[in-house]
């Protein structure tokens, strides 16, 4: 048992099925999605290549990077709609970090 709720707790095998999900509903229209495949396709071969472990602790990462990511986004938009409410959390950022 991980001590760590960030961790990550997919397998590699769950890692790559997601991938086929993403990757199956893209190619309902190619033309339009032809990057993104390509892009996903690039990540699908990095997963496939990479051993479990090494993997954890990759995708552990961006795990938590994208939690501060959709944080710093949800900040960004407010502010940029101009809520005043994002000045009130200045300094709050999450893990003591400030902008």
């Amino acid at each position: 048992m991980s001590s760590d709720p960030d961790g990550l707790a997919l397998s590699k095998v769950e890692i790559l099925t997601f991938c086929d999900r993403v990757l199956k509903k893209w190619a309902e229209d190619p033309s339009k999605n032809a990057q993104n495949i390509l892009a996903m396709n690039a990540v699908r071969a990095s997963v496939a290549w990479t051993d479990e472990e090494t993997l954890r602790a990759v995708w552990g990462e961006i795990t938590r990077w994208m939690y501060e990511l959709m944080y710093e986004n949800a900040m960004a938009q407010a502010a940029k709609e101009g809520a005043k409410w994002p000045g009130t959390l200045k300094g709050a950022h999450p893990k003591g970090r400030r902008r």
